[in-house]
């Protein structure tokens, strides 16, 4: 049944970045579906948004199962007719790092940390993207966002004067530089169209990924993703940003 309320669907909502970005949309009245491999931790986090009067709902979800995606994607043709917002929050870093601290995983991490690592964070959001597509585009005006990180800015990790020279954890920097490739590719395919591709660097914040040694608090940490999902009709396409700032690819 189609409906007139816009409706975002995002990866791993159930805790940290995710939740709040839920929360942020929420508060702008969007519906959203938060996406959680847990099922019974999503129902919480949903419940907890429900309280504070936002319209959201959990769903069971893993990333890297693909007949989850082809469930989805009939449970939002069900229910909605179209998805106007994806944000590609869930991702994965296997490799230990203390981003506090000097450190370089190049020819210490595993292949099996690799894939595993490419197939949360490049691989299904890939899948992911192109299975929501087709309601993406049924849409006024989608918004497609991954969740990326300054860490995969190839130009910041070769400048030897730059506050990320010396924090190389192989994995997830090169999942998330793929990452930004699918955003530039993608939203060149969609030139012309009303939906708008990009990648966000929410920050260093303190999340079970990012650690209590980060400086931002998870409050400021959603706020990238929002404000790419809620981009106007005249908003950038294909970019890379923090905070409204673009940041080198």
């Amino acid at each position: 049944m189609a409906t007139s309320e816009q409706v975002a669907f995002i990866t791993g909502a159930n805790r940290g970045l995710g939740l709040e970005t839920a929360r942020g949309l929420g508060e702008l009245g969007v519906t959203v579906l938060i996406g959680s491999r847990d099922a019974a931790k999503g129902e919480q986090a949903a419940a907890g948004l429900k309280k504070k009067g936002l319209k959201a709902e959990a769903v069971g979800f893993d990333v890297t199962n693909r007949e989850d995606h082809k469930r989805l994607a009939a449970l939002l043709e069900k229910r909605f007719g179209r998805l106007d917002i994806l944000v590609n929050n869930a991702g994965i870093e296997r490799e230990g790092a203390d981003f506090s601290k000097p450190f370089n995983t190049t020819s210490s991490v595993t292949e099996e940390d690799l894939r595993a690592t490419f197939d949360t964070n490049f691989f299904a959001v890939v899948a992911l993207t192109q299975t929501l597509l087709p309601l993406i585009r049924k849409a006024p005006a989608g918004r497609i966002v991954s969740l990326s990180s300054v860490l995969g800015s190839l130009t910041l990790h070769s400048d030897p004067k730059s506050p990320i020279y010396d924090k190389k954890a192989f994995a997830y920097d090169a999942s998330k530089t793929a990452l930004n490739a699918f955003t530039v590719h993608l939203a060149a395919e969609l030139h012309g169209t009303p939906i708008k591709v990009n990648s966000a660097h929410p920050g260093w914040v303190k999340t079970e990924l990012g650690g209590d040694a980060a400086p931002m608090e998870v409050s400021e940490g959603g706020k990238t993703s929002v404000q790419l999902a809620t981009l106007p009709a005249d908003g950038p396409t294909g970019g890379y940003f923090h905070l409204g700032e673009p940041l080198p690819w």
